[in-house]
């Protein structure tokens, strides 16, 4: 506000001030002596200022014909645009200006002077490529869809600019949520330019939303191919492709199909759980048990996991608890300090109701990981010796509030899933869940069900050096205690 009063006072100064001086000139009855030749002329001080504008005018339209003349010189000797050129040289220098506006605005991020600099632009100049495409991006910026749409799809009738025109209507067709014209789109725009990561990765990201498992396969494999994805990542994330895939063609009853797909997940990624358990539920209905337990053998010797035992379990379905405990015995030779692995062989020696073995195999990891399982394994392995009632609930009070283990957890916002999934529920990040522990966090419970194991029951005071037992302690909650309580009973 100060800045433009003192502008305004400047103006009105600078007005009074001309008026002034030429109130001087006037009163002063000073003339100026022209001479041109033999002819005299004597002028006044407002004569004198016509006479210079009329001199300066003519000397304007003097150098006009001249470069008229050079162009008429040029369009003789050959150049048939030149005489267009000289008439329309004005026109493309405002039309210029008006483009460099546009841009400048659109820096800025001011999308309606922007749009209006551009339409100017696109008036005076024979630009279409350049103006449609400023239009469009200065229309997105404002939010005006329908505009930035008309100016993309001019863009498709040049073979220069068709990619570019393609990309934005892709964007116009998100933003207005249609996602299978977009989809469509994006596929017309990869056959364009197959090697082009930024529409491999919206194109990938649409199929996988859609659960077109086959498409997404191809993208993959183009992605890869175009030196984007390391081949061990495209491995993996192919192998998940896959059993996406096996799980519809499941859904739409081609049982066949399904197996074979996951068996070619499992090829993929030896080593990723989802896989090796479909692959051995596949392998065992096709009566190949014995393919089926070398792949959860392969996927256990990389990481242990309950699933890879449930799935190794049911190979063989009629079996005593000594059968399946001697079968289960070369899995458990891989991996044998993993903690899944011993609380897998505690569970199978409890089956067994060898109860010493299961506490020897089950070891010190109730104090130095104790979570749901191996608290409640604990009681069960008290209950199968005839320790006192008071002694399995504090063991499985303490359950309670013990941690529940590693679970499903998406790297990118650590959301808990249940079961795997390719696609995570929370962010929907693709293949980001990793089997780990959740991230704890400290302090006492809402419930104070802590104190649970000083009410309804003790933990036996060690009372011998080879028994593994201790005292009742404070742990965190969680939900499994009441199933295995119930198991136990």
């Amino acid at each position: 506000m100060f800045w433009t009063l003192i502008k305004i006072l400047l103006f009105v100064g600078l007005v009074i001030g001309l008026a002034w001086g030429a109130g001087q000139v006037m009163d002063s009855g000073q003339t100026v002596g022209l001479r041109i030749f033999d002819m005299e002329f004597e002028l006044g001080p407002l004569q004198a200022l016509i006479a210079l504008v009329v001199v300066l005018v003519a000397l304007w339209l003097v150098l006009k014909l001249i470069g008229l003349a050079v162009s008429v010189l040029r369009f003789m000797n050959g150049d048939e645009t030149a005489i267009r050129r000289y008439f329309m040289r004005n026109r493309e220098k405002r039309g210029f200006d008006a483009l460099l506006g546009a841009l400048l605005a659109q820096a800025e991020g001011d999308g309606k002077a922007a749009i209006a600099k551009a339409e100017k632009a696109h008036k005076l100049l024979n630009r279409p490529v350049m103006t449609s495409l400023l239009i469009a991006q200065s229309a997105e910026i404002k939010g005006n869809a329908a505009l930035a749409t008309e100016h993309y799809k001019a863009l498709l009738s040049d073979n220069r600019s068709r990619f570019v025109g393609v990309q934005g209507l892709i964007r116009s067709q998100l933003e207005a949520g249609n996602k299978d014209k977009a989809r469509a789109l994006a596929v017309k725009a990869l056959e364009m330019q197959p090697a082009h990561e930024a529409t491999q990765n919206t194109l990938l990201g649409l199929q996988t939303d859609s659960e077109d498992w086959a498409g997404a396969r191809k993208t993959l494999l183009v992605k890869k191919s175009s030196g984007h994805l390391p081949r061990d990542v495209w491995r993996r994330r192919d192998a998940i492709l896959a059993l996406q895939q096996a799980d519809a063609l499941a859904a739409s009853g081609d049982l066949s199909r399904a197996r074979e797909a996951a068996v070619e997940a499992n090829r993929l990624s030896p080593d990723l759980i989802p896989a090796a358990v479909a692959a051995a539920q596949a392998l065992v209905a096709q009566g190949k048990g014995n393919y089926a337990a070398r792949a959860i053998k392969k996927a256990w010797k990389v990481q242990p996991h309950p699933e890879l035992a449930a799935a190794f379990a049911s190979i063989e379905k009629d079996e005593t608890p000594q059968q399946r405990l001697g079968r289960f015995s070369k899995l458990l030779r891989t991996n044998p300090d993993q903690a899944e692995s011993r609380l897998l062989k505690a569970e199978l020696l409890i089956a067994a109701e060898d109860f010493p073995a299961a506490r020897r195999a089950l070891g010190d990891l109730y104090e130095t990981a104790p979570t749901v399982r191996a608290l409640t394994i604990m009681a069960a392995i008290e209950r199968g010796e005839g320790a006192d009632d008071a002694v399995v609930r504090g063991w499985l009070t303490k359950a309670l509030t013990a941690p529940r283990g590693p679970q499903w957890i998406c790297e990118k916002c650590q959301h808990v899933h249940a079961t795997w999934q390719a696609i995570c529920d929370n962010c929907g990040a693709f293949d980001t869940l990793a089997w780990r522990d959740v991230p704890d966090s400290a302090g006492p419970s809402a419930t104070q069900t802590e104190l649970l194991p000083l009410i309804v029951g003790s933990l036996p005071k060690p009372v011998d050096a080879q028994e593994d037992v201790v005292e009742g302690e404070v742990s965190e909650p969680g939900p499994e205690s009441g199933a295995a309580q119930e198991k136990t009973a």
